[in-house]
């Protein structure tokens, strides 16, 4: 480069407004920010949006929303397994610290129940046979409320290949004549609270008498979080955090495919 070329620069550099640097440094600061990655493998600019959308008071579109994080390179199993669930954490974290009303968790989780009905209906399912199909039972027993939770499960445990049918808040007589109609090869059961806990253990009992050769038997649920030795205490068979160990265990155990 010429000594002219050098100085013509230098003199750019000396003209250049100075909110340019500021500028370059926060458009790179945004596009660092929105590839950051918390530690369950959600982006958190892409979840920060999704809460916003599900809290805002304008007109909401799930078909719209779920478009717009498959822009951001998501999976629909992406969204189903992670951000929704994520989401449905910040909004409890956020009643919690009083930022949002109840009627606002309200709201966001009837949302996000729409979001995640958009994005099982754009799922494909490879289908076993009938012979091979695990039936699946998913019960949120009496005394919880995280149904948006189970809804969760109950959709991945789809994407596996699982006939799957949900029980919400039923009582113990009603549970176990559906148990003894669909023969389920597992049960799981999900639980929140450790107050809870009595009646998992009472849902267990009744599930075990109910047929002659049972189903096995899960618990999942933030309750792993809370208590020890659940799988003492409630008499499951298995104690795990994730659809995927309980289908797993129940492939391994011999006890299905469990049919009429």
């Amino acid at each position: 480069m010429s000594q002219d070329d050098q100085s013509q620069t230098r003199g750019l550099q000396r003209n250049r407004p100075e909110y340019a640097g500021t500028l370059a440094t926060k458009v790179i600061s945004v596009l660092r920010d929105r590839q950051v990655v918390c530690r369950d493998g959600v982006r958190q600019f892409v979840l920060d949006h999704l809460v916003r959308a599900i809290l805002s008071r304008t007109v909401f579109d799930a078909g719209l929303l779920l478009d717009e994080m498959r822009g951001h390179r998501l999976s629909v199993d992406a969204v189903i397994d992670l951000y929704i669930p994520q989401a449905a954490c910040v909004l409890g974290q956020s009643w919690v610290d009083d930022d949002i009303s109840f009627a606002d968790v309200t709201v966001g989780a009837l949302r996000l129940q729409s979001l995640l009905g958009e994005a099982s209906r754009q799922t494909l399912i490879d289908l076993p046979t009938d012979e091979t199909r695990l039936q699946v039972m998913v019960v949120l027993p009496q005394g919880e409320q995280h149904f948006l939770g189970i809804n969760v499960v109950a959709a991945q445990l789809r994407r596996m290949g699982c006939e799957v049918s949900v029980s919400f808040d039923e009582t113990l007589g009603s549970l176990s004549a559906r148990v003894l109609k669909e023969l389920p090869d597992l049960v799981m059961i999900s639980c929140a609270r450790r107050e809870t806990l009595e009646t998992v253990m009472e849902t267990v009992q009744v599930i075990r008498t109910a047929t002659n050769t049972g189903p096995v038997i899960a618990l999942g649920g933030a309750v792993l979080d809370e208590a020890d030795d659940l799988k003492k205490v409630t008499g499951v068979d298995i104690v795990t955090k994730t659809a995927k160990d309980a289908v797993t265990f129940c492939t391994k155990s011999g006890r299905m495919p469990n049919r009429k």
